[in-house]
Order: structure tokens, then sequence, then C-alpha cells
């Protein structure tokens, strides 16, 4: 049986023109919803039926692929390109800003030149200096040597380091070279900073003071450690007083002063009205005062000795040794 088609038996038909130019254009609408955000379209706008208008061609869409085949199509193309035209030629002629072109000089080095660096202090103002001595003997005519002072945040070749700075110096065709020293400021001043150029020798000289630091005497005092310990090298903090005595209780007698050779004993000191009274010279302490008389509580009172405190041993050793007899042995409870 014969086929009006070439397909092979079981499948589909071959697709005709207009069936491929329909899978085309809904290729290219899935990609376009992908890729273009339709909510940046200025021309772009949905009208209350719920279809889609072009504001720019006024033409009317039933859906958004549809309206993305027209902005790819070559009316709205058109309409684009006469609109930019238009506003170029209605908006005023802007003055443009003036830009300087700076042309970079491309010459070939011919390596670096020679150095002298010499450090120098003087002693009055106890500054230190350098003086650079650098030499081009193949600097271009009518040609200086240039210096700079470069941080070393601005440099790319090392790591930086805030506590060093750069002198760089430029002549062509000679390679740019750099010193590196201290981070100090620089004193400019005119006897101390200069530069000349010697264009018999062909040798640039450059003097460069830095300004001293401050003394370390107006530096702030270290604070001391956590464990109490003063700095090495600061003054030993002076002690506390002494506390005070605590309420309710008499304060101390201080020691006498000790006797100057040639002189009188100094009187004994008066007695305290609640305190208690110093000994005498001879050692016996002093009786207490009688009782008051009368028929009161306080007139059977006798007064008790003063017990003796013994600084060392038993109480029967040092009375033995004084005169007196041991106490009795405590009595048999067993018998």
């Amino acid at each position: 049986m014969d086929r009006e088609w070439g397909s092979k038996p079981g499948s589909g038909g071959a697709a005709s023109s207009q069936t491929e130019a329909m899978d085309r254009r809904e290729r290219l609408r899935r990609l376009a919803l992908e890729t273009i955000d339709l909510a940046k379209d200025p021309y772009f706008m949905r009208n209350h039926l719920g279809s889609y208008e072009c504001k720019l061609c006024l033409t009317l869409h039933n859906n958004e692929g549809n309206y993305l085949a027209h902005t790819q199509g070559m009316r709205h193309q058109t309409n684009l390109a006469k609109r930019a035209a238009r506003e170029a030629k209605e908006a005023p002629a802007q003055p443009q800003p003036h830009k300087r072109k700076v042309s970079v000089r491309k010459s070939v080095k011919i390596g670096r030149p020679g150095y002298r660096v010499t450090k120098q202090y003087d002693p009055e103002t106890k500054q230190r200096s350098l003086l650079f001595q650098i030499e081009y003997p193949e600097i271009e005519d009518n040609t200086k040597p240039r210096h700079r002072v470069m941080s070393s945040y601005e440099q790319r070749v090392q790591p930086f380091d805030r506590r060093y700075q750069y002198l760089l110096y430029a002549a062509e065709p000679y390679e740019i070279i750099a010193f590196k020293v201290p981070s100090t400021e620089i004193d400019k001043s005119t006897p101390k900073f200069f530069s000349h150029w010697d264009p018999d020798s062909k040798m640039f000289t450059l003097q460069v003071y830095f300004k001293t630091k401050p003394l370390e005497a107006n530096k702030p005092q270290p604070p001391p450690a956590a464990n109490g310990t003063a700095a090495p090298g600061a003054p030993p903090r002076p002690l506390p007083p002494p506390p005070p005595p605590p309420q309710g209780l008499p304060t101390p007698p201080r020691a006498p002063p000790p006797p100057v050779p040639g002189s009188l004993p100094p009187p004994p000191p008066p007695p305290m009205g609640n305190g208690p009274r110093p000994m005498p010279p001879g050692g016996t302490p002093i009786a207490p005062p009688p009782p008051p008389g009368g028929s009161g509580t306080m007139a059977n009172f006798t007064p008790r000795p003063p017990t003796i405190h013994h600084p060392q041993g038993f109480p029967g050793q040092q009375m033995q040794g004084q005169g007196m007899h041991p106490p009795p042995p405590p009595l048999n409870m067993g018998q």
C-alpha cells in the first residue's frame, strides 16, 4: 500500500513548514520568557481586558509570547530607532567635560643607577639623617631626576608595614629605585631638607632629616602588673597607712623614743580613764582603788588580787623556782 508521506509505518507524518514555524516560535517564546524581564520593558502594558499592548507600536497581543515575538520583529525595531533619533535631536547639547590626556611614555630601560647612602647624626638636635647620592651618567638631555615619598600601603611589592616608608627616585631611561626608611615624620625645614642636581657630574643629592621622638620621661608610667608588683625600673609604691583602731576600744599607746645620752628620762605617761594603767619601773602592779563605801550594793565588795600570767611552762614549775608551793595533787576519786 502506497503512503502519502515518507515516514515509517507507525510513526507520525512529516511536519509541514507551517508546523515547524509554530514550533520554532513556541521555543523562542519560552527562551525569551526565561531571559527577558518584561517588568523592565517601558513599552509593555497589560490592559483591563487581560491582553497585552505595545505602547510604542500601539499593537494588541493575546499573550506574553506574542508580545516578545513582536519585540524581535522589524516594526518594533524600526520604531525604537526612530524614537532614539528623535530624543537625541531634541535633547540640548551638553558640553563635554575637558579631560586631560596623559600620554604614557614608553621607553627602554637601561638598568638601575649607582647610589651611595650616608647615615648622619646631629649631636645638638639629636636628629638622625640620611644623605642620598644617585648617579645618572646616561640621563636624557634637559631632564632632572624626580623623587617622592611613598607610604607602605601604596606599594605592592612587599607586605605593608606601618613602621616603614619608601623614598622613590626616577629618571629616564633608568629604572625607578626605592629606599626603605623608618616611618618617622621628615623635617622639611630649609637648612636640613634639600635636594641638588649637578648636571656636570650627573649626580643627584638629597638630604633627609627625621624629627626626634618625644622623651621617654614624658611618657605615662605603665600600669602595675596583675600580681601587684611594679614594672621594672619604676619607683616602689608607698605603703598604705595603718588601719584605724576599731570603734569602742582605746587607742594603743605608742612606744617612747629612745633616750638621748646626757638627758633626763621622760616622765611617765598620764593614766587613762578607761584603758589599762602603765606598769611602774619597779615591776610591782598598782593596787586597784578601794570600792566606794556606803550601804549600797558595792559595800561588801572585796577586790580580787591580780592574776599573774605565766609566760612559759606549767604553773608548778614556775612556782618552785620562785619559792612558792605547788598546788596539791588532785583527789583520787576511785578510792
